[in-house]
């Protein structure tokens, strides 16, 4: 053969090429994605972290008064004190937990000492 026919047989050829690959390119584009479900693990974490701070009042010694999961407030009172527990799920799905006193100036060390400890860290 020669390089003339050579020629005109890649040139009859490229706008096929071209067209498959402009499609290829096009048609790869068009990726679906199934939605993601929302993650189960926050109710479970929720109550975890409630256990741990209701234990970890006991365990600091102080007598529960009433604890509300709904509101995620737990009070109680020791001999010297009136504590509050906040247990609140943020918007990003995360735990946050806060210890108060009116009293004692350590017990909310206490609480987070015996708090962690129960959550394993």
């Amino acid at each position: 053969m020669s390089a003339s026919m050579l020629g005109h047989r890649s040139s009859g050829a490229r706008p096929w090429f071209i067209l498959l690959f402009v499609l290829i390119v096009f048609f790869g584009g068009c990726v679906v994605y199934e939605p993601v479900p929302a993650p189960a693990y926050y109710v479970s974490t929720f109550n975890r972290v409630w256990d741990s701070a209701l234990g970890a009042a006991e365990d600091a010694g102080v007598k529960i008064i009433s604890a509300d999961r709904n509101t995620g407030l737990i009070r109680g009172v020791t001999s010297s004190a009136e504590v509050t527990i906040s247990v609140t799920t943020q918007a990003d799905g995360s735990i946050k937990v806060a210890f108060s006193n009116k009293g004692e100036s350590d017990l909310n060390d206490r609480l987070a000492r015996f708090y962690n400890r129960r959550m394993g860290q």
